[in-house]
């Protein structure tokens, strides 16, 4: 199978579309697209394939929207490591928990398993410019394969409300970086209505081709748990993409007969920026938008997710659910996965860690389940946070003495 054999489906009227056009949204109704195969591969001529392959987003390339003739735009995205996390476990009672380091990808977040793929169908299509608003993570990605590819790259990013770390990744990758005088939901309004006037190509997740290099991430767990699928799999929410795709991903495994279950999807979103969980949780039907977003996480600070349809439909589907953290509990995660299991990763991907914490302690997560938190940045994405949490390094004299008196320990013998 290959990029031919693939359409887009409306998730809200089911109109079909073949994929010669630059589309974002359906023509018909105006609701958000999906890839869809018209079949799929065998089951062992997969396993054969992928076999010989090494652990990347392209190891699925069957399983991915791009023709066989057309050149891959890759720096060697997925293939992160499952950590098994047995300190952690024991502290929230679970005997087998697991993180999913995306911080591991080549600019340090999950969205490089989308850019590889968006930026090469940009490429299939012909584009020379490309485009994207963004909270950082976005940013840093697009920028990166764009020059990769050889294309012209625009960011537009909330004024005063992104990490330096991910900035500065923008920066020298050589995008055209503009800050607007608003929020992350301004920012995707106004890149929208341009990639509409102009042949650009957006490239946030409103692109169904960049939630298809998502997808993978559920592959790779499953392989690497050996074929298992997780009873759980929590993942933090903000404009919504990952989890609907993560869920896609599981989904087609089943369907293809590579797997017998379907694992439960939980989202975790930060108070201050939580429409779909909010609502979910008051049994709402639609989204109430949050106009002003507040978290620590900046990474999921998004108030209007252009994906809440697709996220609210993976929770459904796998009869899941989605919570809400604060920031003083997202901040801790982030230390105790930094201190148990040695993993630094950005607030943001400390959001499942503190999702899981709060539902194991009330009860709705048991102590036998598989669960795996899915932690999609790394933590120098955004070091200021840490910076102002912790003290800085005592200064002391260049001599042993003044150290020790620090330490509050005494000189017991000599070295010789």
């Amino acid at each position: 199978m290959d990029g031919e054999n693939h359409y887009l489906k409306c998730i809200g009227c089911g109109c079909e579309y073949e994929p010669d056009e630059v589309l974002y949204l359906c023509p018909t109704c105006g609701d958000l697209l999906a890839v869809e195969y018209r079949e799929f591969p065998k089951p062992s001529n997969l396993k054969e394939a992928w076999r010989r392959r090494d652990r990347t987003v392209w190891r699925y390339r069957e399983l991915l929207p791009i023709r066989k003739d057309t050149p891959i735009i890759t720096l060697g995205e997925g293939g992160t490591t499952l950590n098994r996390c047995p300190r952690l476990g024991r502290l929230v009672g679970l005997d087998r928990l697991y993180v999913k380091n995306e911080g591991e990808n080549p600019t340090g977040s999950f969205k490089d398993r989308g850019m590889t793929v968006g930026v090469t169908r940009a490429i299939e299509l012909g584009m020379e410019r490309v485009a994207c608003a963004s909270t950082g993570n976005t940013s840093a990605s697009l920028a990166a394969y764009s020059s990769r590819a050889g294309l012209e790259c625009l960011v537009l990013i909330p004024s005063g409300k992104i990490a330096f770390g991910k900035l500065v990744q923008a920066v020298i990758h050589g995008a055209r970086v503009i800050q607007v005088r608003g929020n992350f939901d301004e920012a995707l309004r106004v890149v929208r209505e341009l990639c509409n006037r102009h042949p650009i190509y957006l490239l946030n997740s409103v692109n169904p081709y960049r939630l298809e290099g998502q997808k993978t991430i559920a592959y790779e767990v499953v392989e690497q748990l050996g074929g298992l699928v997780p009873d759980r799999v929590i993942v933090p929410v903000g404009n919504a993409g990952n989890i609907s795709a993560i869920w896609k991903g599981f989904r087609e495994l089943y369907e293809i007969g590579l797997t017998g279950e379907l694992p439960q999807m939980v989202g975790i979103q930060a108070e201050g920026a939580s429409p779909i969980a909010s609502s979910l949780k008051r049994g709402m039907e639609t989204v109430k938008f949050v106009d002003e977003p507040e978290t620590v996480a900046t990474a999921i600070r998004i108030g209007s997710p252009v994906n809440w349809k697709k996220a609210v439909r993976a929770v459904k589907e796998s009869r899941g659910l989605m919570e809400t953290v604060s920031d003083d509990e997202i901040l801790e995660a982030q230390r105790l996965l930094a201190q148990l299991e040695g993993l630094f990763v950005e607030p943001a991907s400390a959001a499942s860690v503190a999702g899981l914490r709060k539902l194991t302690a009330s009860g709705v997560i048991d102590g036998d389940e598989l669960v795996v938190c899915i932690a999609t940045g790394h933590g120098l994405k955004d070091p200021n946070i840490v910076l102002e949490r912790f003290p800085t390094p005592v200064e002391v004299d260049p001599d042993v003495d003044s150290v020790e008196r620090i330490l509050g320990i005494k000189t017991v013998r000599a070295a010789r």
